[in-house]
């Protein structure tokens, strides 16, 4: 933490022989840092079973079976796998019992991200900050990662995963930093709810940093594959990921995820922005935009119940037009 120090004022050079009466020296706080934050919120450790795949993942030669022993050594995630490979999503027809088979039938990256993405959802808090709801983060945090696997593939990314898997993680902070500096985080939604603004953009206004700057942090300090941190660093910066004519299909695939509205929103603020993003990002790949945020809709119905999640009281093509008072 810096020290504190007297803000400069303009023509003015401190006198070690001012007079005390002459009046109080302001003293400006410090900036609040995400690193500071985080770092006071003594993130829990990722469990073993997950370091254990990420380890493995590193060596090419490894396959089903060296990735089935972590997986099975832990009785609630070969729960949770055998759930997620029998979903409609997979639609495979007859029942997989065995790890290693449901391993060798759906891949190894998406089992995985998915025992990631489990495992992350179990060290989550729930915290008591104003309208935050930890199931709706996950909600939104599932059809985002749907949509960004989707709009990549469109994109012409054949292997979309890690994408899939940024998107899911990409809001990861939220939590953690409303429950650690929970006023501040108030005052933030009230603003958003009231302004129709993005988080991102009044955090910036409030810390001069967002929460996806302190995810990509938190999977650094969990030592998760860079790549999922590079890819959640920037997606608050779709606009200037555009303007710059970035080429990184998974980082203007998860970027434009951010912009889907919230399960409790009313109103889509972003709808514009987004429709417009999308006819400029996707020209002549023939699929319109209603096109792939039905297609989402659909594949999150799917989806949802092997992730402990529920579907959106709206879909996202009904966000396509105006709310109606």
């Amino acid at each position: 933490m810096p020290r504190l120090q007297t803000p400069a004022r303009r023509g003015f050079t401190p006198n070690p022989q001012r007079s005390m009466h002459s009046g109080p020296m302001t003293i400006a706080a410090p900036p609040l840092r995400f690193q500071d934050v985080l770092r006071n919120a003594q993130l829990p450790a990722m469990p073993q079973s997950a370091m254990k795949l990420l380890e493995l993942s590193q060596n090419p030669d490894n396959g089903p079976p060296e990735f089935a022993v972590p997986i099975e050594a832990d009785p609630g995630l070969t729960c949770q796998v055998l759930k997620f490979v029998n979903s409609s999503y997979f639609g495979f027809s007859r029942e997989i019992n065995s790890v290693k088979l449901g391993i060798t039938l759906v891949g190894i990256r998406t089992i995985k991200n998915f025992a990631l993405w489990s495992a992350l959802f179990n060290l989550m808090p729930n915290p008591r900050c104003g309208p935050i709801d930890v199931k709706l983060l996950w909600q939104d945090s599932l059809r985002r990662a749907i949509f960004a696997r989707a709009f990549a593939r469109l994109l012409g990314m054949k292997e979309a995963d890690e994408v899939f898997a940024a998107a899911l993680l990409q809001d990861m902070a939220i939590p953690i930093l409303a429950k650690e500096i929970p006023q501040r985080y108030l005052k933030l939604f009230d603003k958003r709810a009231a302004q129709g603004r993005r988080l991102s953009e009044l955090e910036r206004e409030e810390f001069g940093w967002t929460h996806a700057e302190a995810a990509a942090f938190i999977c650094r300090n969990w030592r998760l594959p860079d790549e999922f941190a590079r890819l959640i660093e920037t997606h608050c910066d779709i606009d200037s990921l555009v303007s710059e004519g970035c080429k990184d299909t998974g980082r203007l695939a998860v970027a434009m995820a951010a912009l889907l509205p919230g399960g409790g929103d009313r109103e889509w603020g972003d709808r514009q922005q987004f429709l417009s993003l999308f006819g400029q990002l996707t020209a002549g790949k023939g699929k319109s935009a209603r096109e792939l945020l039905t297609q989402v809709d659909n594949e999150h119905v799917d989806f949802a119940p092997s992730l402990r999640t529920t579907n959106p009281v709206r879909r996202l093509a009904d966000h396509l037009q105006p709310a109606t008072v």
